[in-house]
């Protein structure tokens, strides 16, 4: 996974935790659901690339 990915993933993390705050805040459900939303969209993006990383250090072990 490259660092843009990585740094992606964490700024859409960290938007959609400002945004559910700010929906807290305000007591704006859709904003609260938005961010909440995002977050889990973030981290399961960078679930699946950590993911892929370790499925290519598996074939890089046994490749060498």
């Amino acid at each position: 996974m490259s660092f843009a990915d990585k740094a992606k993933n964490k700024l859409d993390e960290m938007t959609g935790a400002a945004k559910e705050k700010f929906g807290d805040a305000t007591d704006n459900e859709r904003l609260q659901a938005e961010g909440a939303t995002q977050q889990t969209e973030a981290r399961t993006r960078q679930a699946g690339e950590h993911v892929k990383d370790a499925g290519h250090d598996v074939r890089d072990a046994f490749t060498r």
